[in-house]
């Protein structure tokens, strides 16, 4: 809400400074006198109206330089406390884990069906008994993760 303000208010001094020197009279003023451009001199006076303009141009000026400064302090400070969170990758990461119910747990050994909620398992899907082999069911080596790495050992029987 802050910087909202601090930007409207650093909109509307920099038209009104763009504004105050566009009125002023510069050197060459004089030339323009032949077309009707001399009797604006006598609103303020010979030398009241530069004085108020500039005047004022100048109070505008610090304004603009004050909230110049104040908003770039505003844009660091949001910077230092958004430091925590680097890149999406690490946001993305925190919000896996904090909606993940079961991200610990280990996925059930390939060819079985885990049971549905409330239910126990068959004993066909369970640890094979005692004294039994586990039933041997054919599995491809996992991909490689990067070119260059050799594949996973295949588990000892």
């Amino acid at each position: 809400m802050l910087r909202l303000i601090l930007t409207c208010v650093q909109v509307f001094t920099a038209f009104a400074i763009v504004g105050l020197v566009l009125l002023q009279r510069g050197k060459g003023a004089e030339a323009g006198a032949g077309f009707g451009a001399g009797a604006s001199g006598t609103v303020f006076g010979a030398r009241g109206a530069t004085t108020a303009l500039s005047r004022a141009t100048a109070v505008f000026a610090a304004i603009f330089m004050v909230n110049s400064l104040a908003l770039a302090y505003l844009g660091t400070a949001s910077t230092k406390r958004e430091e925590a969170q680097k890149t999406i990758l690490d946001e993305a990461a925190g919000t896996r884990q904090k909606t993940a119910p079961g991200a610990g747990t280990a996925p059930p050994p390939a060819g079985t069906v885990p049971p549905a909620a409330g239910t126990s398992a068959p004993a066909s899907q369970s640890a094979p008994a005692a004294g039994t082999s586990a039933p041997a069911s054919p599995s491809a080596p996992a991909p490689s993760s990067a070119p260059g790495t050799p594949p996973p050992a295949p588990a000892p029987k």
